[in-house]
């Protein structure tokens, strides 16, 4: 058998396939349909401080090879999560980690220290793609000033595996890399969606309620490995790779170009049981090419 074993810092995962935030609810909503214990790692939806009511519809758009979205990050707030959410996910025998988002470094720790308080949470992924309201709604996550301002205020207060998830809006996503790990990231996750725009020809206006989403699903993943691989080159933190996975070859590719874990996020809309599918597929690649564990692919590239 081969292992598929891999860390993040000191987060254990019994394998590499993840599912990305916002397109597995809180891992309740698929519990019918996927054996939840089986996946390496569950993120949760976005989670802020305050409550969140997210964009007006429409809000989703489907692209060739893709689609856009501008949800928002509606949720409850971090309150009712740990109240209402967290004691119902608590017992998931698998890595649950919630997605942490915030409009300042302040909201950003605040909603951190209070995840860092649920002893069956092992790590946040923070979302830093999120406007900074001080700077007339830049993303944190376009410079390295703005990304290291988070991590930092974060890092101060919560105390278990951190993960960053990077935007690929930026000129150089290696520079913003090494800034979150100079701030005490444990590992990086990218990427997130990239900036679109959809036209309703007919009806001569944008498809989305607020004109712009976050493009996601296969059209993206050539952009995801490169920025994969080079991070991966730029760091010494591990990696966690998303964008456009449909299958274990496309897992495989993310891997081979330096993530240590990988992300499925688009396609489990598609296909709820693709966690499983690229799951089993990477270890029947590994056997057939005389692999004995998946660290062997890791970076190979």
């Amino acid at each position: 058998m081969v292992d598929l074993n891999v860390k993040i810092n000191h987060l254990q995962l019994s394998n590499p396939v993840m599912t990305a935030s916002g397109t597995f609810g809180y891992g309740l909503e698929y519990q019918d349909l996927v054996p939840l214990h089986a996946i390496g790692g569950i993120i949760v939806k976005g989670t802020t401080l305050e409550p969140r009511e997210g964009n007006d519809y429409p809000r989703m758009a489907e692209t060739a090879s893709g689609m856009l979205n501008c949800v928002g990050l509606q949720n409850k707030g971090v309150d009712y999560f740990c109240e209402q959410i967290y004691p119902k996910i608590k017992s998931i025998q698998t890595a649950v980690i919630v997605n942490v988002s915030g409009n300042s470094p302040e909201t950003y720790a605040a909603c951190a220290a209070k995840i860092d308080a649920l002893e069956r949470i092992p790590a946040i992924e923070l979302n830093i793609s999120c406007p900074n309201v001080k700077e007339g709604g830049m993303a944190f996550g376009v410079t390295c000033s703005g990304a290291a301002t988070v991590v930092k205020a974060v890092r101060k207060v919560y105390h278990k595996t951190l993960i960053v998830k990077l935007s690929p809006n930026v000129t150089n996503i290696a520079d913003i890399a090494r800034a979150c790990e100079a701030e005490g990231a444990d590992s990086v996750s990218l990427i997130n969606t990239l900036m679109g725009m959809a036209i309703d020809i007919e009806h001569r206006r944008p498809k989305l309620s607020i004109r712009t989403g976050g493009l996601s699903g296969p059209a993206v993943k050539p952009v995801a490995v490169r920025m994969v691989w080079d991070v991966a080159h730029a760091v010494k933190i591990p990696v966690i790779g998303l964008g456009g996975i449909m299958n274990a070859a496309d897992a495989i590719e993310f891997m081979m170009a330096g993530a240590t874990a990988i992300q499925i996020g688009t396609a489990n809309f598609v296909d709820p049981m693709i966690t499983m599918k690229v799951k089993e597929g990477i270890a029947e690649w590994l056997e057939n090419h005389g692999c004995k564990h998946v660290s062997e692919i890791i970076g190979v590239v």
